[in-house]
Order: C-alpha cells, then structure tokens, then sequence
C-alpha cells in the first residue's frame, strides 16, 4: 500500500471518521494537547500519511527506537525539523552535526566531545546551584511570579551563556531571538520576518564571537571548539557557529521547557508533587518521568534514504519521516499507564524512553540538561513548602518540534 489517502495507512477496514482524522504538527490544538492524537495514531495509523505537508509519521516506540537504531536508513542529513527553512542539505549551519550522517556525523561529534565533556558539565554543578538560589532568593517574597520568565527561561541561557562565553549583558537578547526561533503561526509552513531576523542576527553574533576568539583564546566551551583536534582535523568557523547554534535551541529552550513542563504537571497531580516536597531524595524521580510524560522534544524529522516496508505500508526513498517521540513515550505497549503521572513508576520503564534519542545521535547534552534540572528543581523544593498555577492565564510555546510552555503564572509559599 502506499499514499493516496490516510486510509492507505491505517486500512480500508476502519471507520471513514478515523480515516479522515488529521495530523498536523502546525496545528495550535495540536500544541495544546498532542496525546489524544497520539493514541488514535498508534492504534489506528502507526504508518501515518501527510500528503499536503508531505511527511509519514511513525508513533509506536518500537517503530521509533528502530528508526533511531537505523541511522544508515532514517537519515539526518537535512536537518530535524520539516520547517521548509530548516529542511535542506544546509540544516546543519544552525543544527550542527545534528544534521549530518556518517562519517561527518562521526568526525563532527567526536571533535565537539572533545570540549564538551562529562568533567566540563559537571563542574557546572555549583554554578547552577549557585544560580538556582540566587533567581529564587529574588522569587521568595513575590505574591506571584511567571516561573518561565523568572525562572526557568533565564536559568538555563545562564549556563549555556556562560559555558560557551556569552558576557552577561548580552543574555536576555539572545533568550529572546531564541524564542522567535521557535514560534510559528497556526497552520501555516511560513517562517516569521522576525524568525528569519533572529536567525541572521544570532549567525552574526556567534561569527564575531568565534572571530574574538581566535584573536585571544578565553576559559569557555567556544575556545575549547576552536582548539579541538583529533589527528589535525579542527572544526571550521562554520561548524563551530552550528554547533553554538545548536547549543542555544536544543540546549537552552529544551530545559526551560522542560523545567516549566515538570513545575506544571507536579501540580497538576498533588499527590506526585507531595512526594517530593516530603522527601526532595526523589527529585530524580520527578525530571525522569516528567521527561516521559511529556517531553520537551516532541518530535523530530528523518530523510528516508531507501525504501521501507512497515506495517503493511510503503515509504518510498526520498521521503520524509517524522518520530513522534511524545507518542513513543505514552506508548501502552512498554508503559504501564502512559498517561498517568507517577514519580512511582518502575525504573525498567524509565530506561526505554527515547526522550533525548537513541543511539549514535543519542543527545549530546543530556547528562547537562539533567543535571540542570534536578538542580533547579531540588533548589525549588528546599525553598517553597507549596504552589498554585494560574492554569488559566499559562501560556503554551506553539512550535512543531518542541512543546513546553511561554508563561506559568505562579503564587508560591516559601519556608
């Protein structure tokens, strides 16, 4: 079977209502909750067809983990995102070696490892604490605050600021370009003036950032970039602006987002949230299942670089596949209620997320944004005893990769 109608990929058997239902990862509603869609994908279409926005979509955990697994087929190498101006042979300029195949993929990771190491990240651990009290002491005697613009969203551009070498005056401009990054209009493929903006103005910053650099060498991530070396192969200036690039979307807005999503769904369900005001012990617990409930990286793009029989369907090479890793971390096929937020849940299940990927392009910052996270959020349960969100004032991000939140307003109680 191949294209022509979603019934193409879910089976002439099914009711013409499931058969018409949409999937569109530019839809607002969508952004508001993806997991009822998610569910009617794996039961009814766990070979999804797009024909307008011209993607497959692949849903069930065993399919993604595959297709992770499978980097030789589902390949990398224009980008992540079906964005039409981040999709094409030139993705990696401001995704890095995220959008490249081996051996490029290979050569460029290995040299950034050599400055971004596991000694380096965690070394980070006291700043970030540091950090951590020092945003919360100015939060304690607030009657309210917005927790993502307080908090969470300035955090994060702290560390990565300071461990790539951005001076402090320069943050909240590039916490804001970054955001425009993101955002997109409601069912629309149309990027933004003021996105396009963005993006040249962070490519010029970074430029004359590494160009500084090179001059006179400083104690930060972007000097350690331009000494990398294996064998006398160095990055060049482009691949190290990529990869700054790539610091600042995948790793700054994916912890903020992540943060914020942890902060929200505690609250939603008291009874997780009572645990780790009990014992902050379990503060682990509450970033890995928050990590699985609702991920700050939803789904990611792949080019399918030969043809694939997969549940009955064929995707033809050329095409495009999205991995629906939101999806695959609800799937009721490896976790025991998906859609319950439980900081109980069995460590085996913990261990088949595909939240930061799988294998060879597993996600290089995952230790920091972790580590980040349980940071925050054990400084946050040693400060305040309770909180309260103004669910209706919260604000969600809408972008088709990432789903977090734009604003939590918050009144909390402090010890």
């Amino acid at each position: 079977m191949r294209r022509g109608s979603i019934a193409s990929a879910v089976g002439d058997s099914t009711p013409l209502s499931a058969r018409t239902k949409i999937f569109d990862p530019y839809c607002y509603e969508f952004h508001e909750d993806p997991y009822p869609m998610y569910s009617w994908l794996r039961s009814n279409a766990p070979v999804y067809r797009n024909e307008e926005r011209d993607f497959w979509a692949l849903s069930r955990h065993a399919d993604v983990v595959e297709a992770f697994r499978n980097s030789d087929t589902y390949l990398n190498r224009c980008g992540v995102s079906i964005d039409p101006s981040a999709w094409g042979e030139d993705a990696w300029r401001t995704m890095s070696f995220l959008a490249r195949d081996e051996p490029i993929h290979g050569r460029m990771r290995g040299l950034v490892s050599r400055a971004f190491t596991p000694r380096r990240v965690s070394d980070l651990e006291p700043r970030i604490r540091q950090l951590a009290r020092a945003y919360i002491d100015e939060l304690r005697n607030l009657k309210s605050f917005d927790f993502i613009g307080d908090f969470a969203g300035r955090l994060p551009m702290d560390v990565i600021s300071e461990l790539v070498g951005v001076p402090h005056e320069d943050r909240a401009e590039l916490r804001r370009l970054s955001d425009l990054l993101l955002h997109r209009e409601e069912s629309t493929t149309d990027v933004p003036a003021a996105t396009i903006d963005a993006a040249i103005t962070l490519a010029s910053y970074y430029a004359a950032m590494v160009k500084a650099r090179r001059r006179s060498r400083t104690n930060d991530m972007t000097s350690a970039l331009i000494d990398a070396e294996i064998d006398g192969d160095r990055l060049s200036d482009d691949e190290i602006i990529g990869f700054l690039f790539l610091m600042i979307v995948a790793g700054n807005e994916t912890t903020t987002k992540l943060l914020g999503n942890a902060w929200y769904w505690a609250w939603r369900f008291p009874s997780e949230l009572a645990k780790v005001l009990d014992e902050p012990a379990r503060v682990p617990a509450w970033v890995e299942e928050t990590l699985r409930f609702d991920a700050s990286t939803q789904l990611i793009a792949r080019l399918v670089g030969t043809d694939i029989q997969l549940h009955g369907v064929t995707i033809l090479a050329g095409d495009r596949a999205l991995l629906l890793i939101g999806s695959a971390n609800r799937d009721e096929r490896v976790f025991t209620r998906p859609d319950v937020y439980d900081l109980d849940r069995d460590p085996s299940e913990l261990q088949q997320l595909v939240s930061f990927g799988f294998g060879r392009h597993f996600c290089l910052g995952a230790s920091l944004a972790r580590l980040e996270a349980q940071v925050c959020l054990e400084e946050l349960v040693a400060a305040f005893t309770s909180y309260d969100i103004d669910d209706s004032r919260a604000e969600q991000v809408h972008s088709v990769n990432v789903r977090g939140f734009a604003s939590l307003p918050t009144a909390a109680t402090a010890h």
